[in-house]
């Protein structure tokens, strides 16, 4: 069995845990406690926490790193996806489904986002609502709004 590493990031809307095996990340969510870290972490977790560290500090735009995400075929298209939705911009769950092919599969596409276990980095906090209203956010909508209005801040160079 393949050993998992875990680290925690503190960042300005809460604390971060991140989970790696050897070499690929597997789960970046927000956590309600910090439980014991790993002593030693390999390196693809301490690229994890710096690629973190400069995401909140509005330097760093597009994550670099090996992901490792266990979904259906349908939902691994979903997650590649919401990769290419740029920083500071959001797109609706329609244009999400659209853009995979499927006009018509838009609570699909929903319930996708919600399985997607690498948060922020597959940057489900992008979409929103065709109303142009936020929904739906593993982190709450308090942490998707704030965000938003990071990367749009952070885009707009204000």
């Amino acid at each position: 069995m393949n050993e998992n590493f875990k680290a925690y990031y503190h960042s300005p809307i809460g604390v971060i845990k991140i989970i790696s095996s050897a070499n690929s990340i597997l789960v970046l969510e927000f956590a309600d406690s910090v439980e014991e870290e790993n002593e030693e972490i390999p390196e693809i977790l301490k690229n994890a926490l710096e690629q973190l560290d400069e995401y909140f500090k509005g330097t760093r735009k597009i994550f670099q790193l090996n992901l490792e995400t266990k979904g259906t075929p349908f939902q691994e298209r979903v997650w590649k996806e919401l990769q290419n939705i740029p920083y500071g911009e959001t797109i609706s769950y329609k244009e999400l489904a659209i853009r995979i092919g499927n006009e018509k599969a838009c609570r699909a596409v929903g319930m996708a986002n919600n399985k997607n276990t690498i948060g922020i980095i597959i940057p489900c906090h992008r979409v929103i609502g065709s109303n142009k209203k936020l929904v739906g956010y593993a982190g709450g909508l308090d942490k998707k709004e704030w965000l938003l209005n990071f990367e749009k801040q952070k885009s707009s160079g204000v």
